[in-house]
């Protein structure tokens, strides 16, 4: 699912190189003082102190509910690092409109956090959660994923494995209580951040024997967190399961949901099966959290780009069916099929536009709350396919792109608890466009690849191939 930047591109413990004997004998030394008898894993670069309180925490609201709005998530690359000035400027544009923002733990540009028990290297997060700090966002906190130690690799800086295969693995079951303490050590550093999503897509959470996920072990681990979390302070919001709500051709029967289809395909029943076991299973949840593409499994669009993204509806409609009142998050959500290397660069960015704002919309109208942007950032460059912002390696980086447009304008406009309102649109224009609004704001946009007259809301208007437009009302 998505470019979820396993190859995470962070800092790793590197000694630099000393020449002389004298040298090489004090590289030596240090080796041994910081390598755990017995453990085998350095601790190079690492402290005790993990749960000390990093840095200025931000003032949380008095009373932060679950839900935090349209926002997006950090991957490997971000905003924190390159140029002070192109990082200034992505941090002054965010501050104008400040957005919820996602960090996870570990990947995605934070190193291992415990690389030995009881030992914390939380440099590359605290620099994360400066960043939105100081660009006025609501921090939350992904928590995956898991150090090596947890999951049958080696302790040490020196022994995190990187690979796709290894970072996907879940904590072992004995270590699921030392999972839980990373997640209260991690709430303790930064008291500020007072979202927390469990796992990320039931990574290391499958059966094999049974083919199937292992909703069991999922939920296990989830209740021991939220216990831990619970515990540091009673106000956090604590969600999940996190998982890919996959959907199949609908011409398939094996594993197909019988009841959640529609021309966009059919739901994976298995996927089915493990939500309604956590939700019945869970400790409890401030919030639900799913994420998924528009796209059925084998990356087709059906019936068409546009009329895929009603499955984020349909999905939305079914989840809040079983949860009641909880809040809907997605934490990820795609709707342009990625190549073999991942990459989703292939449309134009006007139409990337549309059919993104054309999610946005199926999410919203299925009762989501709450959303996260995959941003697919770039290191270096100045071209950057569907990112929010340029690259920020050089001082002219950091520049706005139409995507942020749009998120941060969705957030301002539709924030939690907006009341969606009908509003009027010509007979002759309804296949053409798709639209949002409530009392003070419409959203259209055109679905089609060529100037189009349409009628909404009482006005009539030209849009551009793909526009996407914004009415006061």
């Amino acid at each position: 699912m998505g470019r979820h930047g396993w190859n995470s591109g962070v800092r790793r413990w590197r000694l630099t190189a000393l020449l002389g004997v004298g040298a090489a004998a004090l590289a030596l030394v240090l080796t041994l003082i910081n390598t755990l008898p017995g453990d085998g894993g350095s601790a190079a670069g690492t402290t005790r102190d993990g749960d000390k309180v990093h840095g200025t925490p931000a003032v949380p609201p008095e009373e932060a509910g679950p839900d935090v709005g349209w926002g997006f998530t950090h991957t490997q690359f971000s905003a924190d690092e390159g140029s002070g000035a192109a990082t200034r400027r992505v941090a002054e544009r965010l501050a104008e409109q400040p957005l919820p923002q996602i960090q996870h733990i570990m990947g995605w540009g934070a190193d291992n956090p415990e690389p030995v028990k009881g030992r914390y290297d939380f440099e590359d997060m605290d620099r994360r959660i400066d960043f939105v700090r100081e660009s006025g966002g609501t921090p939350v906190v992904t928590l995956c994923c898991a150090p090596d130690w947890m999951k049958g690799g080696k302790p040490g800086t020196d022994n995190t494995n990187w690979s796709q295969e290894a970072l996907e693995t879940a904590p072992r079951p004995e270590h699921f209580d030392d999972y839980a303490a990373l997640a209260a050590t991690v709430a303790k550093r930064y008291p500020d951040v007072r979202h927390f999503i469990v796992w990320n897509e039931f990574k290391g959470f499958w059966n094999d024997a049974e083919a199937r996920w292992d909703y069991e072990g999922y939920t296990e681990l989830y209740n021991r967190v939220h216990k831990a979390l619970k515990a540091v302070d009673e106000d956090i919001q604590v969600g999940g399961p996190y998982l890919v709500v996959d959907s199949l051709d609908p011409r398939q029967k094996e594993d197909a949901s019988p009841t959640l289809k529609g021309p966009w395909g059919a739901m994976d029943q298995r996927v089915l099966d493990a939500f309604d076991y956590w939700n019945k299973n869970k400790a409890g949840a401030d919030f639900v959290v799913v994420d998924g593409s528009s796209y059925t499994k084998d990356d087709v669009l059906l019936p068409d780009e546009f009329a895929a993204t009603d499955k984020f509806t349909a999905v939305s409609r079914w989840v809040r069916e079983r949860t009641g009142d909880l809040p809907l998050w997605w934490a990820e959500y795609y709707v342009e099929p990625s190549d073999a290397d991942d990459e989703r660069d292939d449309w134009s960015e006007a139409r990337r536009g549309a059919v993104q704002a054309s999610g946005m919309i199926a999410m919203a109208r299925g009762g989501t709350t709450s959303a996260f942007y995959w941003n697919p950032e770039n290191e270096k460059g100045t071209d950057c396919a569907g990112c929010l912002w340029t690259p920020t390696d050089s001082a002219d980086g950091g520049k706005p792109l139409p995507m942020l447009d749009l998120v941060s304008r969705f957030n301002r406009e539709f924030p939690p608890g907006t009341e969606y309102e009908q509003v009027f649109v010509a007979a002759g224009s309804a296949p053409k466009v798709r639209v949002l609004a409530d009392d003070k704001a419409v959203l259209v946009v055109n679905t089609l690849d060529r100037k189009i007259s349409t009628e909404v809301d009482g006005r009539r208007f030209n849009l551009g191939a793909y526009e996407v437009k914004w009415l006061a009302r």
